[in-house]
């Protein structure tokens, strides 16, 4: 009888080692896309940077979850996978995977896991890796590949025996193509805008002339490159509502507010609306990064709030502080003012109905 109990109980179940979470997996989907061209532009380091950041997210989060018997999130990899595609295309690998650990272990895990981070954990990883890492940070940017095959037969740019001839110039020689020359740097240090048609394709590269010495103009981050790409991924996240359309939408109309407002205080020195939407990791954070739904608002006056906040504080840090681009830290701060936010918009609908009451009261 004692047999015929035990064979009748029911194994137990094996707890799932990856959460599979549809979401995440829409925004892995997204991310494809991009990475394709981003190593079309920059070459298959990409991939390998990609790579290993996706690995050490999910590495971090195994080690810490295991603790609390929880299996790892898809959400992992689309940490990894966000601030690869956020970093320079030579940033060192061992850089790259120190930005994936402290963004899951900081960001989310010491909160309890997914669904508990404060902060968007990509975007918290970036930060800390650009304070603690500056020259690899702001020196490692390339030109890009241009004309196909591009970057697809290419490891990196740095592999090129010698300079393409649109980048050749006397004295100029392979060490001088790695800088921190960007367009972003370009407007910040020399007031000198660079051609928007390009910056809206991605084909970042060429020469000018500063100090009386010709340089070469690098591209992006590897995954800002090229705005259709980018618009059409987010269109794909809102259609199937992974994203929030009020917080992209909000975040974009903020930029053009602080483009035209502080372009005009500055006297047109630091670029107008066009410029800071199509320049910098305006498109990829408004896209990828603000619509965190974890970190964003939960009531629609306070998204609203929250992503007109975050452009106009990527102009502003643009323009006032020492960062060249400046989206993650106005990410990181209104993740911070998002709970407040929150807060605000329940105490002033608590407000209205209760003057609705009121009213309704002394009418009857």
């Amino acid at each position: 009888m004692a047999q015929q109990a035990s064979a009748g109980k029911a194994a137990p179940k094996r707890k799932p080692r990856l959460m599979k979470q549809a979401n995440m997996n829409r925004v892995l989907y997204a991310l494809t896309p991009v990475l394709l061209v981003a190593i079309y532009f920059y070459g298959w380091r990409v991939l390998a940077m990609t790579a290993v950041a996706c690995m050490a997210a999910g590495i971090t989060e195994f080690i810490t979850s295991r603790r609390r018997g929880s299996p790892v999130s898809t959400a992992a990899f689309v940490t990894g996978a966000l601030l690869a595609l956020s970093l320079p295309p030579m940033t060192p690998y061992w850089i790259a995977a120190i930005g994936a650990a402290v963004g899951i272990l900081f960001g989310k895990e010491v909160f309890g896991g997914f669904g508990r981070n404060f902060a968007n954990p990509a975007i918290l990883g970036r930060a800390f890796i650009y304070v603690c890492f500056p020259p690899d940070m702001t020196t490692t940017f390339v030109p890009a590949f241009e004309g196909f095959p591009a970057g697809f037969v290419h490891w990196s740019f740095m592999d090129l025996a010698e300079l393409p001839g649109r980048l050749s110039a006397q004295g100029l020689s392979m060490a001088d193509a790695m800088s921190q020359a960007t367009p972003m740097w370009l407007q910040k240090n020399l007031g000198v805008g660079y051609d928007l048609w390009n910056s809206f394709l991605g084909n970042i590269g060429g020469l000018f002339h500063a100090e009386e010495q010709t340089r070469i103009l690098a591209g992006s981050s590897v995954g800002e490159g090229s705005v259709p790409v980018l618009l059409a991924a987010g269109a794909y996240l809102i259609y199937t509502g992974t994203a929030n359309w009020r917080l992209t939408v909000g975040m974009l109309a903020g930029v053009v507010a602080g483009g035209f407002a502080f372009n005009h205080i500055a006297g047109g020195t630091i670029g107008g609306p066009l410029f800071h939407l199509l320049n910098g990791a305006t498109a990829y954070v408004a896209v990828f990064m603000i619509t965190d739904p974890v970190s964003a608002p939960k009531k629609r006056p306070a998204q609203w709030i929250y992503a007109v906040l975050a452009g106009v504080l990527v102009v502003l840090l643009r323009w006032r502080s020492p960062f060249v681009d400046g989206t993650s830290f106005a990410i990181l701060t209104v993740n911070l003012a998002g709970p407040l936010l929150d807060m605000g918009s329940e105490a002033m609908a608590a407000r209205g109905k209760a003057k609705e009451g009121a009213s309704q009261g002394a009418a009857s």
